[in-house]
């Protein structure tokens, strides 16, 4: 990946990003809602991963990932503020449904996860956009 965030590896990544938005929604109608908080989760994280490659950043570690975006983008106010709280809520929701085996997810977590997940997803795609001067729907393309 070069230097300022290649189009087509962000692409790539906001094509993984769907994918897993995708399968927290089949998850969730299944309720399966441990599996769809985790893959919410995904999401967002691939989402945030493409923007921060965006300005040519990329790191080894979730906690890296999230600290980065709320820096680089949260605390400049390119996203809104909220979504620093949203990301931490996913992230230890994600947690929880993983990796407690003593706790589970509710359908009304696993749904405000989801929802999380779809706007996060959206304002970074529209983010990127803007970004790349390309139109929203450059990002549904087969990659």
């Amino acid at each position: 990946m070069k230097e300022g965030g290649d189009i087509g590896a962000v692409r790539m990544i906001l094509a993984k990003a769907r994918s897993k938005l995708k399968t927290a929604q089949i998850d969730f109608d299944n309720a399966r809602y441990d599996d769809s908080v985790s893959r919410s989760y995904y999401a967002v994280y691939h989402a945030i991963s493409a923007v921060l490659l965006s300005k040519g950043l990329h790191f080894s570690s979730h906690g890296q990932t999230i600290g980065a975006f709320s820096r680089e983008f949260v605390k400049t106010k390119t996203f809104p503020a909220a979504f620093t709280k949203m990301i931490e809520k996913l992230y230890n929701e994600r947690q929880t449904g993983d990796y407690d085996f003593e706790s589970h997810i509710d359908e009304d977590v696993a749904e405000g996860d989801l929802n999380y997940a779809k706007d996060i997803l959206k304002t970074c795609e529209e983010y990127l956009a803007k970004a790349y001067r390309v139109t929203i729907d450059y990002w549904e393309k087969e990659v």
